[in-house]
């Protein structure tokens, strides 16, 4: 047996107690989306540098932010590591985590879901498809929300009252639409571990759901200091107390939240939510009538055009495509449009046809045609699920729906789809539409 083993009681293939002490505190701090992650695997990898597992958990992290390259080269030396003296599950584990690193989606699930098979307790490897950014969410899934939870359920009795994994697992029921019962099983997970940022925003993501947008306020309010602004969710915590202030109707305070921690020049989150909470909340002040300052779209458009260049995740794509449309940059839309279209020719666009569709739509809304962005949309909204993220970064293409609808003067149809929102979610707070609508 071997010396070590991390939190799960899985062998670990070093001989160092500094490697190993290091690398339970640096997976732990990942599984938290805490700060001093990478600080904590540098320190395992400088007492064992033969030691695979921490250089692929090292390399997860750099995918994060974006650093493709130097992720990569920290995947392609820990294959080469466990190779030698890593245990079966190990080379499994590195393997699988280098597959989901390369974005080699299809190969990457395929694997995650072996290995789950015969090692559950590999809370790195099940980590990949769990979320509004993991593999399920950004495979192209129609119903990637009620897989995240079916998979949840297949292993939840190798986790009992573990804190990640009540984390991950309410989160999942709450996006799958068990709002009520999916909150309690994540506010239970984060009552065991209270510096765990995913705990913190699966929770706010259950309020957003359940329309209990003054107690989300106040839970930010609460926990945010305990949180460096360094921490990978930092940002995008606040960006959910933004959205709380915007169904208040106090557009100043969500420009403040702006301004104090998700403005390019301000923001320390990785490239994906640099540009997707930028794009949406700034567009989501602007639909609901509030007054948004160019030079805000101007900054957030020049620093997404150089994080993301070319097209790539649809997820991302969309977003992009709101920076075009309210920057009234219609070259940029038809390129990247007729990028996407043609990957939709080749079978390379998991996504499908909703994407495409988003973006004739909002092209069609930055000229006001609000009759075509509506039409445009209508056919396609529930393939929306099909893009990634999660349920509330969503709805906003509904919103855009609902507003060009209005805006359109077609207010029966605008209310209906509202009615139908709240029939689903009959707890909803949605009074930036009922005061609108009258």
């Amino acid at each position: 047996m071997m010396p070590h083993e991390d939190r799960y009681g899985l062998p670990l293939s070093t001989t160092s107690d500094e490697a190993a002490a290091a690398y339970r505190e640096g997976v732990d701090l990942m599984l938290a989306g805490w700060t001093g992650t990478a600080e904590a695997l540098e320190r395992a990898i400088a007492a064992d540098p033969d030691f695979a597992l921490a250089h692929i958990a090292r390399a997860r992290v750099h995918a994060f932010y974006q650093q493709g390259d130097l992720a990569r080269s920290k995947a392609t030396l820990a294959r080469q590591l466990v190779a030698k003296c890593g245990t079966e599950r190990e080379r499994s584990h590195v393997e699988t985590l280098a597959l989901a690193i390369e974005g080699r989606l299809p190969d990457a699930i395929a694997a995650t879901l072996k290995h789950v098979e015969s090692w559950p307790r590999d809370a790195m490897v099940l980590s990949l498809p769990l979320g509004a950014f993991g593999l399920f969410a950004f495979s192209g899934m129609a119903d990637h929300d009620r897989a995240r939870h079916e998979l949840c359920e297949r292993v939840k009795q190798h986790y009992g009252e573990d804190w990640w994994f009540l984390t991950m697992a309410g989160w999942a029921m709450t996006e799958n639409g068990d709002v009520a019962r999916g909150r309690a099983i994540t506010e239970r997970g984060f009552d065991l571990r209270r510096a765990n940022a995913h705990a913190a925003h699966a929770v706010l993501h259950a309020m957003f759901e359940d329309g209990s947008i003054d107690a989300a306020d106040r839970l930010v309010d609460e926990w945010i200091p305990t949180y460096d602004r360094a921490g990978i969710l930092h940002g995008h915590i606040r960006w959910h107390q933004a959205l709380g202030a915007l169904e208040q109707g106090d557009a100043a305070r969500a420009l403040a939240i702006y301004a104090d921690v998700l403005q390019p020049t301000a923001t320390q989150a990785p490239p994906l939510n640099v540009i997707t909470d930028a794009a949406s909340l700034l567009w989501r002040l602007s639909i609901y009538g509030h007054n948004v300052p160019k030079s805000l779209w101007q900054e957030s458009d020049t620093a997404a055009q150089k994080l993301f260049p070319k097209s790539s995740l649809s997820f991302a794509d969309v977003h992009m495509a709101l920076f075009a449309a309210a920057t009234q940059n219609r070259a940029a839309l038809t390129a990247r449009l007729a990028t996407i279209e043609q990957r939709l020719v080749e079978g390379k666009l998991p996504a499908g046809p909703v994407v495409p569709a988003i973006f004739r739509a909002l092209a069609a809304y930055a000229d006001e045609d609000y009759a075509s962005c509506a039409q445009t949309l209508a056919p396609v909204l529930t393939e929306v699920v099909r893009i990634g993220g999660s349920h509330a970064q969503r709805e906003l293409i509904e919103d855009t729906y609902i507003v060009a609808l209005m805006r359109g003067g077609e207010l029966a149809r605008a209310r209906a789809t509202l009615d139908a929102r709240l029939h689903r979610r009959p707890s909803l707070r949605d009074t930036r539409w009922r005061t609108a609508m009258g």
